[in-house]
């Protein structure tokens, strides 16, 4: 016969278990709605916008002198004169003195060479007259022919063969006279001197370099695939020259004046040849482009029409990704009619205000769904307020219970 605590003890446990049950139960939270996950890929596009544009083309090259002059001693003789501006980095125009040699000597040479000719023109008269007796003389002969030396024509020929040596001679004197004042050719800048007061120079000695200031030229090289971009070979080309001046960005504008012609066999490039104006602005004020500056050059090709430059990696076999107006991916084949540098011109295959996709997709299929950035925004934002709106569900749930 059990007694009365073997009843009681095992009514207490289950009682005591029931309650602990109904005290977990009452704390346990319900499971957590997993919110829904969006994989639509998430792109960054540009409007597609078409203007006008001509095709240029880039290079580069470095100014120089049209007329590069070596000065060279046309006689011998002491220096003895030197012009102030003839030093280097002097400007000299057309005609000035830069330098003078002993004349001395050649003074003297003229005027033997004077004396020469005319005692040439004495004797010539001299022989003129007895050739003119010797006619007479034969004349009253009535017998006999006579012969050329005897009416004195080959002394009248060496007396007019001395004449003409002697005018050869002035000549030569006043020239050798001339030379001893060395003159400027042309407008020029001095690149160097050789001489200085009191030297002494030969026939042939170095006197100094000039540059011609009145023309600057640039050989530009040019690809061949860049040239067909260019009317007439880049003939005539308006070119714009880019560079420094006192250290601020400069542009001058010359043209294209011709074409070399041949294709450098180390560079494999065409050299075309700009002209730049009074490149020190002597004749009209504006800044100097100096011989020896390393310039960018862009020349003026042709007329393109209405065009649309992307960047180069945009284009894939061809097409051009974009983001219809239902937000789907489509493939968009696209005429690409010149590269320059990491873009692309496209002359057609994209509409104006086409959304082109500017980022990167992992596994694209034309069609697929896309959003923009403020999609992602707008969902995260309404994703929020679902979810605050179901926690407020449980939380009143837990207290009604």
């Amino acid at each position: 016969m059990a007694t009365k605590k073997q009843i009681i003890l095992p009514i207490l446990i289950l009682a005591i278990g029931g309650a602990g049950f109904a005290g977990f139960k009452a704390m346990k939270k319900p499971p957590e709605e997993k919110p829904i996950v969006d994989n639509t890929p998430i792109v960054a596009v540009k409007d597609v916008t078409y203007d006008e544009r001509t095709f240029n083309v880039r290079s580069h090259g470095v100014v120089s002198a049209k007329y590069e002059t070596n000065l060279v001693s046309q006689i011998a003789g002491e220096i003895v004169y030197l012009s102030e501006s003839f030093i280097r980095g002097g400007f000299v125009k057309k005609g000035d003195i830069l330098a003078k040699i002993d004349p001395s000597d050649y003074e003297a040479a003229l005027t033997d060479a004077e004396a020469n000719l005319a005692q040439a023109n004495a004797a010539l008269v001299q022989e003129k007259a007895f050739g003119k007796v010797a006619e007479d003389e034969w004349s009253r002969i009535k017998q006999g022919k006579p012969t050329a030396l005897s009416l004195r024509k080959p002394q009248l020929a060496q007396e007019l063969a001395k004449q003409k040596s002697a005018e050869a001679g002035l000549k030569r004197a006043r020239r050798n006279l001339e030379r001893t004042t060395i003159r400027a050719p042309y407008d020029a800048l001095i690149e160097s001197r050789a001489i200085g007061q009191g030297s002494y120079v030969n026939n042939g000695s170095p006197i100094g370099k000039l540059l011609s200031v009145s023309v600057a030229e640039v050989r530009l090289p040019v690809a061949d695939k860049e040239i067909k971009y260019l009317s007439n070979r880049g003939h005539n080309a308006v070119v714009t020259i880019q560079g420094e001046y006192a250290g601020q960005p400069q542009e001058w504008v010359g043209k294209i004046v011709r074409n070399e012609g041949v294709i450098d066999s180390r560079s494999r490039m065409t050299y075309l040849v700009a002209e730049i104006s009074d490149p020190y602005g002597l004749n009209q004020p504006k800044n100097e482009l100096r011989f020896g500056s390393y310039v960018t050059a862009r020349i003026e090709g042709d007329f393109a029409g209405q065009v649309t430059v992307q960047p180069r990696h945009l284009v894939v076999d061809g097409k051009v990704a974009v983001m219809t107006e239902e937000k789907q991916l489509k493939f968009v084949p696209v005429n690409v009619v010149r590269q320059i540098d990491s873009n692309v011109v496209i002359s057609s295959g994209l509409k104006a205000g086409d959304k082109v996709i500017t980022s990167a997709l992992d596994y694209p299929i034309e069609g697929m769904a896309l959003a923009l950035p403020e999609d992602k925004i707008l969902r995260e934002e309404q994703s929020e307020g679902e979810a605050s709106e179901s926690d407020t569900k449980i939380a009143d749930a837990g207290n009604k219970e």
